[in-house]
């Protein structure tokens, strides 16, 4: 498995774009989780854009909540978010502060810390489904809602930091309906992942969980 990638911080003016610009670009890039317990390098090779307060499938689709508010803050920063009392889920806020915008952060390749990813997902079956999907992906970097709010362009000693990595090339990229989203939300082709690559979580389509509710939403 090959580590020779840019090491180099993406800017903060690379978050700074529309939601639709900044989703398929972090295809490639390198995510970095540093803790006590050691790093862990991560390629990014699936994502999903929410465009907040024009996207139905958006947790800020009806504005501004307590839960919600790092989406509306400066770009370049994360917004973690428990699902279902269960899983936490990762993403990156980015656009101009006060958009909501934010790309959620569906499955990666683990490049470097396997041991402690293999540790904190002892039922992973192989290195390829350590982070293949967002509930996988937190759980192997020890992401929760302690990182809600964190700088991604604090510099290296930050939690968490995204690196200009390899960039997967354009016709490699694949867009498809982003995974669990229903109602109008569901029409958006706003899941963008690396063509081929075994990380990448399989789709499912939206299943209402209750007779009468709708489960709108599973990013950001």
């Amino acid at each position: 498995m090959s580590t020779d990638h840019d090491r180099t911080p993406l800017a903060r003016a690379f978050f700074d774009r529309p939601v639709l610009e900044v989703a398929p670009d972090l295809l490639g890039r390198t995510l970095v989780r540093t803790s006590p317990d050691g790093p862990i390098e991560l390629r990014i090779t699936e994502v999903e854009a929410y465009a907040g307060e024009v996207d139905p499938g958006s947790h800020a689709y009806r504005g501004r909540t307590e839960r919600n508010a790092s989406m509306f803050g400066p770009p370049g920063h994360a917004y973690v978010y428990f699902i279902y009392g269960m899983w936490f889920s990762l993403n990156l806020v980015c656009g101009p502060e006060g958009m909501a915008s934010g790309v959620l952060l569906r499955a990666g390749e683990v490049l470097t810390g396997h041991d402690l990813a293999r540790a904190r997902r002892p039922k992973s079956r192989n290195d390829r489904d350590l982070a293949q999907g967002p509930a996988r992906l937190a759980t192997a970097l020890d992401v929760d809602r302690s990182l809600n709010g964190s700088d991604l362009c604090a510099g290296p000693s930050a939690p968490l930091s995204v690196l200009e990595g390899t960039p997967v090339p354009a016709d490699h990229i694949r867009n498809g309906p982003r995974t669990g989203v229903g109602g109008e939300g569901a029409l958006h082709p706003w899941r963008f992942w690396a063509d081929g690559d075994p990380t990448v979580s399989p789709y499912r389509a939206h299943v209402p969980r209750n007779r009468g509710k709708t489960r709108t939403t599973s990013g950001a």
